[in-house]
């Protein structure tokens, strides 16, 4: 089934600015900015904080809990617990970052959350899951899985363990219409 060529347009446009400009971009506006999620630069260094970390050398993994930070350009992801998993061929890089218990992913005043996510750096791929929900102003959308592909710059949210009541296993939302002069 087709969509109407709005709702495509709208949809690109909420979930390709997030990561975008920047995330795992989720922009909710103008379908130009989603174009800009293929231009995040995942090779940027990451930083973060949390209240505990746990180094585990032989299995090239740190993992952090309590009040995780971690920050990436101008991409920021908090969460409840992370584990940092890193290949060590003479110098430290990420392969993968997963994170659980309320995810949050924001750049500016963007915003996506969700009960997990993996941003995996080898296929440069971020996906958030369980109780997906996407916030700019006005505009929300909610689903269960939200997969943002920076290489691509194509994002796609849908139902799968979506759990928004009489919706459940569906994508929903509401688009701010902007008032006339």
């Amino acid at each position: 089934m087709k969509r109407p060529a709005l709702s495509r347009l709208a949809l690109r446009g909420l979930v390709g600015g997030l990561v975008a400009g920047g995330i795992a971009a989720l922009s909710f506006g103008q379908v130009a900015e989603a174009q800009n999620i293929a231009g995040f630069n995942s090779n940027q260094p990451v930083s973060y904080a949390a209240d505990r970390i746990e180094l585990q050398d032989r299995q090239n993994r740190v993992v952090l809990s309590g009040d995780v930070v971690i920050q990436q350009g101008d991409l920021r992801m908090t969460a409840q617990r992370t584990t940092v998993a890193y290949s060590d061929t003479g110098t430290l890089r990420i392969q993968r970052i997963d994170a659980t218990g309320g995810v949050t992913v924001t750049r500016g005043n963007e915003r996506a959350s969700g009960n997990a996510a993996v941003y995996d750096f080898n296929r440069r791929v971020i996906v958030l899951s369980g109780g997906v929900a996407l916030r700019r102003g006005g505009d929300t959308l909610d689903g269960g899985r939200l997969v943002i592909d920076l290489n691509s710059g194509l994002s796609s949210v849908d139902g799968r363990g979506s759990t928004a009541g009489e919706n459940t296993g569906r994508v929903t939302g509401t688009f701010a219409v902007p008032e006339g002069d």
